[in-house]
């Protein structure tokens, strides 16, 4: 990892040796034309486009299926980032291989936002595995995503103050629709009974939703996907299963799924019969052209999947 970062700093330094930082009368025409965008996650690359609107063209880094811990930046991508007005991302180190890379742009003048870290303290889940550091997947709670959208209006607005009355209103069309999806989770969830209110996934990325929606939530791996699960971390979340008859386990579009195949098979070898009861999206969006690209239709996707395979006893 340290490797890669170094790599990457070292060609950032060259990519801006070669285009230069941009001029202060290039800045100050943002309000003239279209602004340029940069964005690390799906979800952070859907919230930009939302509230931006006609204002920015965004380009995405990380695609569908991409697990953003896991993610190493191209040389294209450094080149992208370097010649962006401005570049937004999640933080609370989701992007942790990036890290080295967005203090290097930070020092040479190049605007990134974090849209995560606005988000106070107070309202953020400490990271078992780290000390001092937070679980970075605020969009599993929309109240917190609400707030990653209000810094996102506000970081535009800052960019483009001409423009500023556009992101508002943009932003307070939204918070309407997210208001409306937090309600319609909340009485999908009210379907599944308070005792199997239990989520099973891959990895430790729903606590958020958990805190949120009254769910207790497990994962075989840690917050981070980066060391995989052993045997133990496998037969300990079987027995778990077992003892509870949890009636579905749920495997991501990020992760593998084999760890879960095998807390399955390590259910049944206990003589009780758990279902996969779906595919959940974890750490990004889903396909261009389907419901799921957008952070309103993978939430939504979400809430009916683990809800239909919860309250029914499982799914197959």
């Amino acid at each position: 990892m340290k490797i890669h970062a170094l790599f990457l700093t070292a060609l950032l330094v060259g990519v801006l040796m070669g285009c230069g930082n941009a001029a202060p009368d290039e800045a100050a025409s943002l309000s003239d034309r279209t602004i340029n965008v940069v964005a690390t996650t799906s979800m952070v690359a859907d919230l930009v486009k939302v509230i931006g609107g006609d204002r920015v063209a965004v380009t995405g880094l990380m695609g569908p299926g991409v697990d953003p811990h896991l993610y190493k930046a191209s040389e294209g991508d450094v080149a992208r980032m370097a010649g962006a007005d401005v570049i937004f991302y999640n933080g609370l180190h989701l992007e942790g291989k990036m890290t080295e890379v967005f203090e290097q742009m930070q020092r040479r003048d190049i605007r990134t936002f974090a849209v995560a870290e606005a988000i106070a303290e107070a309202r953020l889940l400490a990271s078992p595995t780290y000390t001092g550091s937070y679980d970075p997947r605020v969009w599993f709670d929309v109240s917190l995503w609400r707030e990653a959208a209000e810094e996102t209006a506000r970081a535009l607005a800052e960019l483009d103050s001409t423009h500023a009355p556009t992101y508002a209103a943009n932003l307070d069309a939204y918070l309407g629709e997210l208001d409306s999806l937090d309600a319609y989770a909340r009485r999908r969830v009210a379907e599944v009974p308070a005792n199997q209110r239990v989520l099973i996934t891959s990895h430790d990325a729903f606590g958020y939703f958990g805190e949120a929606y009254g769910f207790e939530v497990r994962g075989l791996q840690g917050i981070s996907t980066a060391t995989e699960a052993g045997t133990a971390d496998v037969q300990a979340l079987a027995a778990f299963v077992a003892e509870r008859q949890i009636p579905a386990l749920f495997v991501e579009s990020s992760v593998s799924p084999r760890g879960i195949q095998a807390v399955r098979e390590a259910v049944r070898a206990r003589g009780f019969d758990v279902a996969i009861g779906g595919t959940l999206y974890g750490d990004a969006l889903g396909a261009p052209g389907t419901p799921e690209e957008s952070y309103l239709g993978t939430f939504r996707a979400n809430i009916d999947t683990i809800v239909e395979a919860l309250a029914s006893g499982g799914a197959s």
